[in-house]
């Protein structure tokens, strides 16, 4: 253990990570310069919401991939703007601290399962994909629900796991897949058939998101239909996804090295998959393997990288086999860290990072 804590230390690996992340990118630019290049992708998307709502900008085409996101961070973003003024500042500010929260739950949720906290954390804030963290994006703010809801479970705190479950499904579909493991999770531990109706709460909010943009739109699947609209995610089998993708990775341009990126997060998918399923992991599995069946049944490949920051299950799991091996996790840093500083300069220059 880096202190006495699992709290103090995954608060210190948190701030850490973000304060060298900081000086990292930061060099060169203003302040207002560098406020701006985290406007990027989906951030923009989500500032557009909480400005102007699903509708977008008034005077501007409707955007139709925009009921593709809930509305959790966008009302998040609407509240810190009162106090902070800009935008994007506001979306990092949401990530720095729902991050912090995020990361001491997976630290005493590692300690529960008998691994060092602390090396689930800095497995977590150093995976290539880790700029999603710090950027204006739902990830960090969902795992400040996702996690502690999880780890509540695990204690046996139903009425709080509801409860904390139903925020993370207020800002990711990624709460319907823990919604659906929560349950598998209460079946599996026995638990008493009377209290079974606590977990319906997570669902709450998908249903109510679901009714608001039917009444918008006329469509119970918005959400769904607006990823088919802007990003092309229609159903496809999984092999014909693969060649997809396969072939796009063929090409030589940037978005060729991006769907490189999202062949090999597919075999991590795959991989820490089948490590849960073997270790008979029966929630965790659902919980990640909705997310892979999702996401490798679509049109191509986009973003499975990126969903692997959701799975805390494999973060707890690389904690647990690396504590009383230290050179497990030094090797995954030596290896994880610098790739995870290159992705964020892709992020930050507008390339597609994920």
């Amino acid at each position: 253990m880096i202190t006495r804590s699992a709290r103090w230390d995954a608060l210190l690996l948190w701030f850490g990570s973000r304060a060298g992340l900081l000086i990292a990118t930061l060099l060169g630019v203003s302040l207002g310069e560098y406020l701006d290049k985290w406007r990027k992708w989906d951030a923009t998307l989500f500032i557009t919401i909480a400005q102007y709502g699903y509708d977008g900008e008034p005077g501007r085409p409707p955007d139709d991939g925009l009921p593709a996101f809930f509305p959790g961070l966008p009302a998040a973003l609407r509240l810190v703007h009162l106090v902070v003024p800009d935008w994007a500042a506001a979306g990092l500010l949401i990530s720095l601290v729902s991050g912090a929260v995020a990361m001491v739950a997976l630290a005493r949720l590692a300690e529960v399962e008998g691994a060092d906290g602390w090396m689930a954390v800095l497995a977590l804030v150093l995976f290539p994909m880790a700029v999603f963290l710090a950027a204006g994006y739902s990830e960090s703010l969902f795992l400040a629900f996702a996690v502690p809801a999880w780890l509540a479970a695990r204690q046996g705190n139903w009425p709080s796991a509801v409860l904390l479950a139903a925020g993370a499904s207020c800002v990711r579909i990624t709460g319907l897949f823990l919604a659906v493991a929560l349950v598998v999770e209460y079946v599996t531990r026995r638990e008493p058939v009377r209290r079974a109706g606590l977990l319906v709460v997570p669902f709450v909010p998908l249903v109510a998101y679901s009714m608001y943009q039917y009444r918008r739109t006329g469509d119970w699947l918005a959400w769904k239909h607006a990823q088919e609209a802007g990003w092309g995610r229609d159903f496809a089998w999984p092999w014909e996804a693969w060649a997809t993708t396969w072939r796009s990775a063929l090409g030589s341009d940037d978005f060729a090295v991006a769907f490189r990126m999202e062949i090999a997060g597919a075999v991590v998918v795959v991989a820490g998959l089948a490590w849960l399923l073997a270790l008979r992991r029966w929630s965790e599995a659902v919980y990640t393997g909705a997310q892979a069946l999702a996401l490798m049944t679509s049109a191509y490949y986009l973003s499975i990288p990126r969903s692997l920051l959701l799975w805390f299950p494999l973060w707890v799991l690389v904690a647990r086999v690396a504590t009383g091996r230290t050179w497990v996790i030094v090797l995954y840093a030596l290896i994880s860290g610098p790739l995870m500083l290159v992705n964020a300069a892709r992020f930050l220059s507008g390339a597609w990072a994920g």
